[in-house]
């Protein structure tokens, strides 16, 4: 089987500003999605599904919920030579430097990444949603005889600018590679990408930032030629074109970068459709997460329609609609949630508690009573009152305050926040 010459490293990202405030204390992996689930969920899960069970995670920023994130969830059997790894950045007398970009955090990870046995390193982000069965594209790999194989989607000339573009030959080797093209420079940049492809106007190939590389090929590249690069999208992989075998492997299913708020908010949302992009529902493609012990959701007098709701959930909402609704989520009666994302709570407040911070005129944890939400974000462990109005849109403007922000009309209520009794944003 050829996955068992394969090892995955799936790397943990930067800073990720984009995603602020989502990104204030955790990294972008670690981001909670669907409710229940943390974006490094996706890539660890799809390895798990094609049969590859020896993985490194590379982590550096914010790193610390997603390393307990980790070692909680994923534990293979003791029969199993089976791992998910955390490789975080060090300082060493080799070493003594961050990671400085995707090349250099596993180019300083391949001491440790050499102990194994295996023939190809599979390169995975942390923080995109797709299900893809990285064993096509292992055996693409091996038939082709490639050095390197990059996963390929087609995208339309609105998105082509915020991606790496190629083109390649009949035979599928890339034989030219541009980063982030000017909107002019697009006409020259056309691929045949089939005919359904064509026809929804996706004609341009966009790199995934999935790539495949031969062990002897990877190492070459990083510790010989290209010794100073810092980023494969960037420079290894353009620089690799003229001397190596680069194929290209399109994938045509959902897959989408979560790189800012918007796309964050409407990649959510959309797993509530009756037949969403991303299926959550696919018996063959598990999303595995850790395993809580958490009571069913228990829901009173509330209209739903098009949501998701994840267990130990208190519901005596009046209506909820189009919005998931995470992990131990409380909303009070009476309240109307239209198009939200409520990420849920890490913890039950006892009786005892929601007395004593009721007599510091502290809200419960979870949103209150008569509350009405639309198009908003609300991070983990939110407190908010009763009679709370928030109404995000493109009628408000960018902004970051104490207790919020908003982005693109997405208002994100940040983790933690306490927003008193009858405070309105509309």
């Amino acid at each position: 089987m050829i996955s068992k010459k394969v090892i995955a490293v799936i790397l943990g990202g930067g800073a990720g500003t984009r995603l602020y405030p989502l990104t204030a204390t955790r990294s972008k992996p670690a981001v909670p999605i669907a409710g229940k689930y943390r974006l490094v969920d996706i890539p660890i899960s799809n390895c798990i599904n094609s049969t590859i069970n020896r993985m490194f995670v590379l982590t550096q920023y914010n790193s610390a919920s997603l390393n307990k994130h980790i070692k909680n969830t994923y534990q293979f059997s003791g029969f199993s030579k089976g791992f998910v790894d955390i490789l975080a950045a060090e300082q060493t007398p080799d070493s003594p430097g961050w990671f400085q970009g995707t090349a250099d955090a596993v180019r300083q990870s391949l001491k440790h990444i050499n102990k194994n046995a295996f023939e190809y390193v599979l390169i995975l982000s942390g923080d995109q949603l797709y299900q893809m069965d990285f064993e096509l594209m292992l055996d693409n790999h091996e038939k082709s005889g490639a050095d390197i194989s990059i996963a390929t989607i087609p995208v339309g000339e609105r998105e082509a600018p915020e991606f790496g573009i190629l083109k390649t030959n009949d035979e599928k080797i890339i034989t030219s590679f541009i980063e982030k093209p000017a909107k002019e420079k697009l006409p020259d940049w056309a691929s045949a990408t089939g005919d359904d492809m064509a026809a929804q106007g996706r004609n341009y190939l966009a790199s995934m930032g999935i790539y495949i590389f031969n062990r002897k090929v990877l190492f070459n590249l990083l510790e010989e030629e290209y010794i100073s690069a810092t980023d494969f999208g960037k420079e290894i992989i353009p620089n690799s074109i003229s001397s190596h075998k680069v194929i290209s492997y399109q994938y045509d299913g959902y897959w989408t970068d979560i790189g800012n708020i918007y796309s964050f908010f409407e990649a959510n949302l959309a797993l509530t459709l009756d037949i969403p992009p991303f299926n959550l529902f696919d018996n063959d493609n598990m999303v595995y997460s850790r395993a809580r012990m958490l009571p069913p959701a228990k829901i009173s007098g509330t209209t739903i329609h098009q949501t998701i709701i994840a267990e130990g959930s208190i519901i005596n909402a009046e209506s909820i609609t189009n919005s998931v609704v995470g992990i131990r989520s409380r909303i009070g009666k009476g309240s109307k949630i239209v198009s939200c994302y409520i990420m849920g709570n890490d913890f039950y407040e006892t009786l005892a508690e929601i007395e004593r911070n009721q007599e510091r005129d502290i809200p419960k944890l979870g949103i209150g009573d008569h509350c009405e939400l639309t198009n908003v974000i609300v991070d983990k462990d939110c407190r908010i009152g009763n009679h709370v109005t928030i109404h995000g849109g493109h009628h408000l403007e960018n902004m970051d305050h104490g207790l919020f922000s908003v982005k693109d009309g997405i208002v994100v209520v940040k983790k933690g926040a306490i927003i008193n009794d009858g405070f309105e944003l509309r």
